[in-house]
């Protein structure tokens, strides 16, 4: 178990190196930034100066280890845009972010295992049928699409929930929330929904899926020539082996709700790091955009490898 540790710890390693690389080089090419902080009348003189003070009229690989180096430490340097470290201006829209990655996540998980359980056990029915059909739609629609639809139909035509912000907010030790307001709670609504509907419709038809494979098993068939009822076949015997496979597309699945925030956010005005990184690309803000994609890979790696570790927990036959 340690050596298949040290393995994965060494692999995330290399893939942040290699994200961190990738990235930075990236940013090279989208714009020159000096451009947009000076405007068009500055002097070469005055262009010059700011390039030397930001670091820019050095080598790439010098700036790129400098970034590694001042990564480490959780500095990721200056915002051009804001004139303010990039840390702090994360930490100030990270909890918007991190509230809703978290609310969407349940919607998608719970919503995605209940929903595929039961149509597994009713595969005959018509709710079951029906439910299967209208998850066609989160599958097939894009994101924006479904916001947009949402927008439209509950706060333009019934006026029951806000399209944008994120509602009042408390602080609470320097972390900001909505739960504990009435109006953040209605604002995360849509949001949430948008950005876990389609990790929900994925969820609910993998866990279908594997159920009925299961459920076919000779194993089940014994249970049933035993005499133990259908509760205790399926949540006791089936379900146990049917969320094996289903752990790593779920750990995947709660990345990329993190990561594909930044559609959501910008639809509905979210102020999270999404939105963050959108107004950096318009501006170049080059430190920013690095932090903001080195976080994501963080987040990321730290969730399949706690995915790992959940799967070689439920079967030992993988630690080799």
């Amino acid at each position: 178990m340690f050596s298949f540790l040290v393995r994965r710890f060494l692999q995330a390693g290399l893939v942040l190196l290699i994200v961190g690389f990738v990235a930075f080089s990236m940013f090279n090419f989208v714009g020159d930034p000096i451009d947009n902080m000076l405007g068009q009348e500055a002097s070469q003189a005055d262009i010059e100066r700011l390039r030397s003070v930001l670091g820019l009229d050095q080598p790439f690989v010098v700036q790129y280890w400098k970034f590694l180096i001042n990564a480490l430490d959780g500095n990721f340097g200056i915002s051009y845009r804001q004139g303010r470290p990039v840390a702090e201006i994360i930490a100030e829209r990270a909890p918007a972010t991190l509230e809703l990655a978290a609310v969407s996540g349940l919607f998608a998980i719970t919503g995605g295992i209940v929903l595929g359980i039961f149509t597994a056990i009713r595969r005959e029915g018509f709710l079951a049928n029906f439910i299967m059909t209208v998850s066609l739609i989160g599958v097939s629609l894009p994101t924006f699409l479904i916001g947009i639809l949402l927008i439209y139909l509950f706060s333009v035509e019934l006026d029951w929930l806000p399209s944008f912000g994120r509602g009042e907010v408390v602080d609470i030790g320097g972390w900001s929330t909505g739960f504990l307001t009435a109006s953040g709670l209605k604002a995360l609504i849509l949001p949430s929904i948008t950005l876990g509907l389609f990790q929900m419709t994925l969820i609910m038809r993998l866990v279908r899926s594997e159920m009925l494979e299961v459920l076919r098993q000779d194993y089940i068939r014994f249970a049933r020539a035993r005499g133990l009822s259908e509760r205790a076949i399926n949540f006791r015997h089936a379900l146990k082996n049917t969320l094996v496979p289903v752990i790593t597309v779920t750990g995947l699945q709660l990345g990329s709700i993190i990561a594909f925030a930044i559609i959501t956010e910008t639809v509905f005005q979210w102020p999270g790091v999404g939105l963050l990184f959108i107004n950096a690309v318009q501006f170049v803000d080059i430190p920013v955009m690095a932090a903001y994609l080195i976080l994501i890979s963080v987040m990321f790696v730290a969730i399949n490898l706690l995915v790992d570790v959940l799967y070689v927990a439920i079967d030992p036959r993988l630690r080799s």
